[in-house]
């Protein structure tokens, strides 16, 4: 219900509603249990104390309050100034809050406070089985909300007027309504309520930074069957998927033939499947009429020269620099694979997906598996790969019939269930100890990256990945300078005005999506010779938002772009540069990345490339200017 209350008033699908409320819920038990109230920063004093054992009343209180004045600072300092931004802008700011409340939950509490059940522990019997009395109280209390909820938006001048405000703006504001006035008090109820369903239902779903920040997934699968509109609906489908969930956790544990996965998690993902190719459209918009400008997308220019200077830095490097620069440079230069994969999807074409670090991982699982049978390099490799994009090839149909927020809301769903069913069943990613793969080695040459001592990791790795990243950056320079790639940014632009002009949308979407799943298939495979054990953890979702968020700083819609992210990857060159151990992440890096993701979407869309690129095109102006003035004054 709080994921509508924001899309209703504001036209956001906020991606971080559960990354908040996880972050409050750590709150108030800290608060309970020591009188700290912890503010959501990091690297700075944020604690402040306000009263030596608080009683249950008076911390429920303290929580209300503290929600409340979260969600209109949310709002006031982060979507107020993106009310006029693209979806694109929109979700990435979204997406950093999620990374940045989860990374500051980790930070602040590395192990789970105390946690003392405000509803009790109590149990009754239904139908022959025990059942938490908090389990009832909170369902009861879903279906009061929902009702209430419904009341104000129907038979209230606030619900009303926030229906008009979000279906025309400019006409409520002639109507003397305040549009942003009307968002604000929506951020704070709904932030209040995600708050204290998270505190209430502890005991349903213990506390923990990944699995309750990954509870949007299926808030947002009940919330498209209620079309980001129906509170009565929303609870329904919300109770309905949740205890489907339950048998299916009933049956893993009833059938023994079932594979040890989770099969819970792959549901929500199934229900936005269905629910987005059934109705064949994008979610509900809102009729401002006002879009804000997209990241911009210039034609690579002087491809043939940046190549031979970056290549021959980064050979030079590996070649001739310390172990430590030649770590950085492999960091680096498999991440610049990652990012290129999001820019030609999301920086090209506008689809917007969470799901680049789970196609890595498909290719990299399917490395180990190809290579045990006996495939050798290339070939395995080659087979991970196309793998890769035959995968992003079914995962992105959807895309021919959605787009923008509900194709975000597909992959992240399709990211979040092959993490949790492929990436932990055994017959495909080997033991809870991780799977092994063995060195890429080439006419009896090893490519690989072991060695001992100083010598590790070996420049013949590196020199590897520096090849891999100059094929796809030669590949998608020429897609992007060809038809293909003007078809793609027209369909980014408009996509009926695309279909007006014989471009094919549905064509143009899907090759993207499959080129990209291809890209991360590639930087997966390189992935698994890097790092040479695998695990589920490998590839998890909040990698991709990670990703995500250093791509849109770095300039999501230019390939510079994906050479900048691979500069700021963690533990890449720009950390050795600060002086950072490269072996060793900051523990800072999501909280850093999901912050700098926020502010980009607001202050600059463009990112570091777009600045570098509008710095040097005035230089060149102002040159220009100056040669044109002094040849007038000699002709003169």
């Amino acid at each position: 219900m709080g994921v509508v209350l924001t899309f209703r008033a504001s036209g956001v699908v906020n991606f971080g509603h559960a990354a908040v409320a996880t972050f409050l819920a750590f709150a108030f038990h800290e608060f309970r249990a020591t009188g700290d109230l912890v503010l959501p920063l990091f690297g700075v004093p944020h604690r402040v104390f306000l009263l030596p054992r608080p009683t249950v009343a008076t911390a429920l209180v303290v929580l209300v309050v503290y929600a409340a004045t979260l969600g209109w600072l949310l709002h006031r300092l982060v979507f107020r100034p993106l009310r006029r931004a693209t979806p694109l802008g929109r979700v990435v700011a979204s997406v950093g809050l999620f990374l940045y409340f989860w990374a500051v939950v980790g930070l602040d509490w590395p192990t789970t406070p105390d946690v003392r059940p405000v509803l009790g522990t109590a149990n009754v019997t239904v139908l022959g089985r025990l059942v938490g009395m908090d389990r009832l109280l909170l369902a009861g209390l879903a279906v009061v909300l929902g009702g209430a909820l419904w009341l104000l938006a129907h038979r209230t001048r606030f619900g009303l007027a926030t229906t008009a405000a979000a279906e025309n703006p400019r006409g409520a504001v002639l109507r003397g309504i305040d549009p942003d006035r009307l968002a604000a008090w929506s951020w704070v109820l709904a932030t209040v309520l995600g708050a204290l369903v998270m505190v209430l239902g502890v005991r349903t779903v213990p506390l923990d930074p990944l699995n309750n920040a990954l509870l949007v997934v299926p808030a947002l699968a009940a919330a498209l069957l209620a079309d980001f509109r129906s509170y009565p609906v929303v609870v329904g489908a919300a109770l309905a998927l949740g205890m489907a969930q339950s048998e299916l956790l009933n049956l893993r544990a009833d059938v023994d033939w079932l594979p040890d996965v989770g099969l819970q998690q792959g549901l929500p993902f199934l229900v936005i499947v269905v629910v987005m190719v059934v109705r064949g459209q994008g979610l509900p918009g809102r009729g401002d009429g006002t879009a804000g400008r997209l990241p911009a997308a210039p034609a690579p220019r002087h491809v043939a020269r940046t190549t031979v200077v970056l290549v021959a830095a980064a050979v030079a490097l590996l070649l001739g620099g310390s172990s430590d620069w030649r770590a950085a440079v492999i960091t680096s230069t498999v991440f610049a694979v990652l990012a290129l994969s999001v820019v030609v999807l999301t920086g090209f074409v506008g689809q917007i997906s969470f799901a680049t670090y789970a196609f890595a991982g498909c290719a990299a699982f399917t490395l180990v598996k190809v290579t045990d049978a006996g495939l050798p390099f290339p070939l395995g490799p080659l087979v991970a790969v196309a793998l890769a994009g035959g995968l992003g090839l079914v995962v992105g149909l959807p895309a021919v019939r959605v787009r923008g927020l509900s194709l975000a809301i597909v992959t992240l769903g399709a990211a979040v269930a092959l993490s949790e069913l492929l990436f932990r069943w055994t017959w495909f990613a080997g033991s809870a100890a991780g799977a092994e793969v063995g060195p890429p080695v080439l006419a009896g040459m090893d490519l690989g990256i072991r060695a001992r001592g100083d010598a590790y990791p070996r420049a013949a790795f590196g020199l590897l990945c520096v090849a891999v990243l100059l094929v796809c950056g030669l590949a998608v320079a020429n897609l992007r300078r060809q038809s293909t790639g003007l078809r793609w940014l027209a369909v980014r632009s408009n996509e009926r005005a695309a279909a007006a002009c014989g471009v094919d949308v549905g064509a143009a979407k899907v090759s993207a999506f499959a080129l990209s799943a291809a890209l991360a298939g590639a930087g997966g495979v390189l992935l698994a010779y890097q790092r040479l054990t695998l695990s589920a953890d490998s590839f998890g979702v909040f990698s991709s938002l990670s990703l995500l968020a250093l791509v849109y700083l770095a300039g999501i819609g230019v390939m510079s772009g994906s050479l900048v992210a691979g500069v700021l990857a963690p533990v890449g060159i720009l950390a050795l540069l600060s002086g950072q151990d490269v072996g060793q992440p900051s523990p800072y890096q999501f909280a850093v990345s999901g912050l700098l993701l926020v502010v980009a979407a607001v202050v600059y869309p463009d990112g570091v490339a777009g600045a570098v690129r509008s710095a040097w095109s005035a230089v060149a102006r102002r040159r220009t200017s100056g040669a044109s003035s002094r040849s007038h004054q000699l002709a003169s």
